[in-house]
């Protein structure tokens, strides 16, 4: 088995996954909590495809342009494909742990840590202290075009905008939502529902 990822374009004119990285995270700097592999993905009694070069390929022809997208939305598009083979470099060196069937809500949990540990690092007091705040720097946020929206979307707490962001950009929701978000189906329904509460909430706020 390769112990690189092959040379495969991460998104049209962009940079490959660096073969050369050493066998640490991207930038030399683990994801805080990497996701899970899921059980029971691939259907009964087939045998799972090899985790080979020409996975590799198929996975970066299948997720790589969502990938991009996910990321240029949260972090700018600047640095977007640079992120993206962060990803898929991540993605390769942990091959084994990529679930079949559910890649791509694998490669958003990645993402999202990528993302979490690309803005960190501008950050002045650690992201320990604040977890579930309005972060009104938030780079999502200046991807939302409509004032109103943007300034109800700041109002909420990173996780709801998360959730809220996740399953209107993504188009997230159910086992695939759970995936992203690292909890049970129930969980993710719950955390999209009050999401969504808050978000009405804050709009009927606007509107008074």
């Amino acid at each position: 088995m390769p112990t690189h990822p092959p040379h495969a374009d991460v998104v049209p004119g962009g940079p490959a996954p660096a073969a050369d990285r050493d066998r640490g995270a991207p930038g030399g700097t683990l994801p805080d909590a990497p996701p899970a592999p899921l059980a029971g993905a691939g259907p009964a009694g087939a045998s799972p495809p090899a985790h080979d070069g020409a996975w590799f390929d198929s996975l970066v022809r299948a997720h790589a342009t969502a990938v991009h997208r996910y990321v240029a939305r949260r972090a700018g598009r600047s640095d977007a494909e640079d992120l993206t083979a962060d990803v898929l470099t991540v993605a390769w060196r942990r091959r084994d742990d990529v679930p079949d069937g559910a890649e791509l809500p694998w490669l958003y949990r990645t993402a999202g840590f990528v993302v979490a540990n690309h803005r960190r690092k501008g950050r002045p007091v650690p992201v320990a202290e604040v977890p579930d705040v309005p972060d009104g720097d938030d780079p999502a946020l200046r991807t939302v075009r409509d004032d109103t929206v943007r300034t109800v979307l700041a109002g909420l707490s990173a996780r709801d905008r998360e959730v809220l962001l996740l399953h209107a950009w993504e188009g997230l929701t159910g086992d695939a939502l759970a995936a992203v978000l690292g909890t049970g189906r129930g969980g993710a329904d719950a955390a999209l529902s009050r999401a969504r509460s808050r978000l009405r909430a804050a709009f009927a706020a606007v509107d008074a």
